[in-house]
């Protein structure tokens, strides 16, 4: 018998696959082999730039695109450098201080770690 993992949530070892998800009785979490792949199969997510390179927290990082700002004129420009980001689970996987904007969130689409 194969075993499934545990579920990402809440732990809990009762998950069944249903087609190609992952299902939670216990929470009803859903989730897809993909994601348990990518994830590296323990349940942590990998954050990648965009150009496919492993980010952590701390790391510095430059803006790949122009970003506009939601509610202000202000743009972030391709080259601003960002440094000691933090990685959260949220739909930016990115908080981080710019100097000149303030704190704010990014997604990992729009950046280049620096080596």
């Amino acid at each position: 018998m194969t075993t499934l993992p545990a579920c990402p949530q809440c732990n809990s070892e009762f998950t069944y696959e249903d087609g190609g998800l992952f299902i939670c009785p216990e929470c009803a979490h859903e989730w897809s082999a993909q994601a348990t792949a990518e994830s590296g199969g323990d349940g942590v997510k990998v954050y990648r730039d965009a150009v496919g390179n492993v980010l952590q927290d701390g790391d510095t990082v430059t803006v790949i695109k122009d970003l506009k700002l939601k509610g202000s004129s202000g743009v972030v420009k391709v080259g601003t450098k960002v440094k000691n980001i933090r990685l959260v689970d949220s739909d930016h996987d990115i908080d981080c201080k710019i100097d000149g904007f303030g704190a704010m969130s990014l997604k990992s689409e729009f950046v280049k770690k620096v080596v």
